[in-house]
């Protein structure tokens, strides 16, 4: 049995899809005000000025603070059955399926978020690693559980969950910058979608 490590967004999907489940799962008015509230730091991120990460923690922060738990899973489900299935990759697909076939162990490794990776995850058998959020007394916090599970934390969190040496070869797979610390500790690399020697 092998260990294969797969991103989720980019690619296992054609495109990243935290904006498009923060337009989904945040209500109207709140996605107005957050807008406003965001508007300078979007700027930042687009010149480049503000990191992906800042801006994904700001974007929850404002979106999810007060929201109760039970109800950002209840849409996190309704978004994976719904808006997942067509951005999904068929050679993602297919690849997932050679190594089911193979009979490996398959992993998400991801930064995006648990209320709606967990529900796919689950429905298509594979076991996930991600970034969560933080609830109190069945609230969230508008806070990450942990780190981001993004650079250098996905592959301290695959360290801390799998004993690497007892497999044989360790495939990984994904598409940006954040995905390097992933890729580095498997033998076989890929970066979107070509291998890398």
């Amino acid at each position: 049995m092998n260990l294969a490590l797969f991103d989720f967004d980019g690619t296992i999907t054609t495109r990243e899809m935290f904006r498009p489940f923060i337009e989904f799962a945040i209500s109207p008015r709140r996605r107005v005000m957050g807008t406003a509230l965001l508007a300078p730091m979007v700027l930042g991120y687009k010149l480049g000025w503000v990191s992906p990460s800042l801006m994904r923690r700001c974007a929850v922060q404002v979106g999810f603070r007060g929201v109760p738990e039970a109800d950002a899973f209840a849409l996190g489900e309704q978004f994976a059955r719904k808006e997942l299935p067509g951005v999904l990759r068929t050679q993602a697909l297919e690849r997932i399926q050679w190594h089911r076939e193979q009979g490996d162990r398959i992993v998400v490794v991801s930064g995006a978020l648990d209320v709606y990776l967990s529900h796919w995850c689950r429905e298509h058998g594979l076991e996930l690693l991600c970034s969560r959020l933080e609830s109190y007394e069945g609230r969230l916090t508008g806070r990450y559980r942990g780190e981001q599970c993004v650079n250098a934390e996905k592959s301290r969190r695959v360290r801390d969950a799998y004993d690497l040496a007892s497999y044989p070869v360790v495939y990984a797979y994904g598409d940006t910058k954040e995905d390097h610390d992933l890729l580095g500790i498997a033998q076989r690399r890929y970066f979107q979608w070509r291998e890398q020697m």
